[in-house]
């Protein structure tokens, strides 16, 4: 006799820059939520769908739980902490991912929100790899355990996909029994436009400096599939005209870099040839006027 089937929601919530998005990519074996080594590289709240046998665990990523955002020091950072809080009260079960190698006081910060919304919980210590000697790990999980009621916690290493299996069996064990809300073949629930847009996004935020690609974001105009060619017309937008020219670079130099390797990416997802046709403009402020982020995406 056929197991019933379980589902449920997984929101993946922690402090900025734990590894949240690499963590989701490795569960699902493809690079779904782009990453980089710069805080708040995720702005969106982003579906992933993870389907094993009888079980499906609908991951919620989220922006880096950041506790100056709650100062409300712009629409930007409204936008990205309401994308993190909000899910909380709408999921079976959350992860929150920490840094294996100690405690902070932006973990405090998240523990509150799990409190407020009274869910249960998993705590992921990522990067165990770079923990040496691994008795290290016991103060800290001793920690982890006095600062919240975990159901579990869990070390693991999502680089590395170490622990990843014993994640998910753990979190399988709590989801509710119920039908798949999605089928096998499903790996999110955003259009192709939305994942192109990011792995633009992705692309600019590694290659330029620590402030600027916070004043960034990328549109895609148009997306059109032709049977051998698919061509995209890729609008990346800053605040400033100085920060124009420096996307730009010498020549147009780093902007080429830019669109070379976000065409590399975009093929390798579609897996076929792709047009790739990038600008740069100007939005004065999009970073602080709600009208503007809801007419670049976020929304």
């Amino acid at each position: 006799m056929k197991e019933q089937t379980k589902s449920g929601f997984v929101a993946i919530v922690g402090r900025p820059n734990v590894g949240k998005s690499t963590l989701l990519n490795h569960i699902l074996g493809f690079k779904l939520s782009i990453t980089s080594r710069k805080p708040q590289t995720t702005r969106h709240r982003l579906l992933g769908i993870f389907t094993q046998d009888d079980l499906q665990m609908v991951f919620v990523d989220t922006p880096g739980l950041n506790a100056k955002f709650e100062k409300q020091s712009s629409e930007m950072d409204r936008f990205m902490n309401h994308q993190a809080v909000g899910v909380l009260s709408d999921v079976d079960i959350c992860l929150h991912v920490m840094d294996a190698r100690g405690w902070r006081e932006e973990d405090d910060n998240v523990v509150r929100h799990l409190v407020s919304a009274n869910v249960r919980s998993i705590c992921a210590m990522n990067k165990v790899d770079r923990v040496n000697p691994k008795p290290k790990l016991l103060p800290v999980m001793k920690l982890a355990s006095e600062k919240h009621p975990y159901d579990e916690i869990i070390p693991i290493s999502a680089l590395k996909n170490d622990g990843l299996e014993v994640l998910i069996n753990q979190v399988g064990k709590r989801l509710p029994q119920g039908p798949h809300l999605y089928s096998e073949k499903e790996i999110t629930d955003r259009p192709v436009r939305f994942l192109v847009a990011e792995m633009i996004r992705e692309k600019v935020v590694r290659q330029l400096g620590d402030e600027l690609p916070y004043r960034t974001t990328v549109v895609v105009e148009s997306f059109s599939e032709q049977a051998k060619v698919t061509s995209i017309d890729a609008v990346i937008y800053v605040e400033k005209e100085s920060q124009k020219g420096i996307v730009i670079g010498k020549a147009g130099s780093r902007l080429k870099s830019i669109g070379t390797a976000s065409r590399q990416s975009i093929e390798s997802f579609l897996h076929k040839q792709v047009f790739l046709n990038v600008v740069v403009r100007v939005h004065r402020g999009w970073t602080n006027e709600r009208l503007a982020l809801a007419s670049l995406g976020y929304q």
